[in-house]
């Protein structure tokens, strides 16, 4: 998926391998979402990252879903 219009997504080159991740963390965005997808509710995923906060892990569900039309897998 293409992050590169999302302000909650950084790529840093050599950082992750260049990977899309969430801002100040080394977690991909992808992996958020893709957690979502598989049925993790968003408590569960905050839980297992708690880096990210609620909200941001429901914007990213919601960015995914706009730009993207259905949720990364």
């Amino acid at each position: 998926m293409d992050w590169s219009g999302c302000e909650l997504v950084e790529v840093i080159p050599g950082k992750v391998s260049g990977v899309p991740l969430v801002v100040g963390t080394r977690i991909p965005a992808d992996l958020i979402v893709g957690d979502y997808e598989l049925g993790s509710t968003v408590d569960e995923i905050e839980a297992s990252y708690p880096s990210v906060s609620i909200e941001t892990i429901n914007r990213l569900i919601a960015y995914a879903h706009a730009e993207f039309g259905a949720l990364a897998s």
